[in-house]
């Protein structure tokens, strides 16, 4: 303000010197106000570039927490696999066992039927043939 009022001072009185004077203040004002300018934008460009690096910060850190629970799932499903798999196993290991008893006992009665089938054939011998057992 003050440069306007010397430039157009010198210029009404016609002293160059002051409006020479008025000019430069005139000059140096305007750099510092454009100064001031350029600090403010680039304060503002680097606040958007801030924001900026912590948004893709965040999107990466969002990335690895889905990777970490998809990862988790995975691993969770495996485990319940593993464990009906198991399971599934026990059970035809169980029935394996049951199937196992049963023909051994089954096996039993029919070597217990089949000595008693043999005590009774010798029985029955010894009755048509008495004197061939002794």
């Amino acid at each position: 303000m003050a440069g306007k009022a010397k430039s157009t001072a010198g210029s009404l009185l016609g002293d160059d010197e002051l409006a020479r004077e008025g000019r430069l203040q005139e000059a140096q004002a305007d750099a510092e106000t454009e100064a001031a300018r350029d600090r403010d934008e680039a304060r503002r460009a680097e606040g958007e570039a801030n924001a900026e690096a912590r948004r893709a910060e965040l999107e990466r850190e969002r990335d690895e927490l889905r990777n970490e629970i998809r990862d988790e799932e995975s691993e969770a499903a495996i485990e319940r696999d593993r464990d009906r798999a198991e399971a599934a196993a026990d059970v035809r290991a169980a029935g394996d066992k049951a199937a196992a008893e049963a023909e051994r006992r089954a096996g039993e009665r029919t070597a217990a039927a089949a000595d008693r089938e043999a005590a009774r054939q010798e029985q029955r011998a010894r009755a048509l043939d008495p004197e061939e057992g002794r």
